[in-house]
């Protein structure tokens, strides 16, 4: 026998070891076989990743409690203007009260006045008015709002006119001047917090997107 035979007969025989202990090893397929099928989750389980159709909206449940007057009214709200958002607009609130409150306390309501009611402007004119008389100059500035909560809300369904009241927690540094420069008012070296609840009112569906500060308090 020659060489080059006996070395065919090797690699046959190499060739069929391998492949008996490939089939060992891996099993084998027969035709299109399916993939495995994954396990089912146990009922327990399952329920903890569905999400149940008619449940609480989280928009509005998020920031009062659900079955309130408050979350009835901001509901209400979503009805007459499904593109209306609790978290957009308390967004949006966030941004209004720091630039009113940085307005009043400079004295320059005109560029605010379109976001105020007439009655809450008159309010706030006086003021800067009354300053003014005496010779008062303010220096202010706005640190940051450590609170922003929805205290509630209302909605009228004839008039569509939807209110919500926000309360804030601010801080910031202010000081009157006299004429002379001497502080007569606040600290320019002390931090002020600053609490307020205002109230903003809307007509639903309305072309207007600008919410109106309706009502001061603290």
């Amino acid at each position: 026998m020659s060489n080059a035979v006996i070395q065919l007969l090797v690699l046959a025989g190499i060739a069929i070891f391998l492949i008996l202990r490939l089939k060992s090893v891996l099993g084998t397929r027969e035709g299109f076989e399916k993939p495995p099928v994954p396990a089912r989750l146990s009922d327990a389980r399952k329920s903890k990743f569905e999400v149940i159709e008619g449940g609480p909206d989280r928009d509005i449940t998020d920031h009062v409690a659900e079955g309130s007057d408050a979350a009835r009214a901001l509901a209400a709200m979503k009805e007459a203007e499904p593109s209306f958002s609790v978290s957009e607009f308390l967004g949006g609130a966030r941004g209004a009260y720091e630039m009113i409150l940085m307005a009043f306390e400079k004295g320059d309501l005109g560029k605010v006045k379109p976001f105020l009611s007439e009655e809450v402007y008159d309010t706030f004119a006086e003021v800067v008015a009354a300053r003014a008389a005496r010779g008062l100059t303010v220096t202010a500035e706005f640190l940051g709002i450590r609170e922003v909560s929805l205290q509630g809300a209302e909605f009228d369904p004839v008039s569509r006119e939807g209110e919500v009241t926000v309360r804030f927690a601010s801080e910031l540094v202010s000081a009157a001047r006299n004429a002379e420069g001497e502080v007569v008012e606040g600290n320019p070296k002390e931090v002020r917090r600053q609490r307020d609840v205002w109230t903003f009112a809307r007509k639903m569906g309305s072309n207007d997107p600008n919410w109106l500060l309706v009502a001061t308090g603290e």
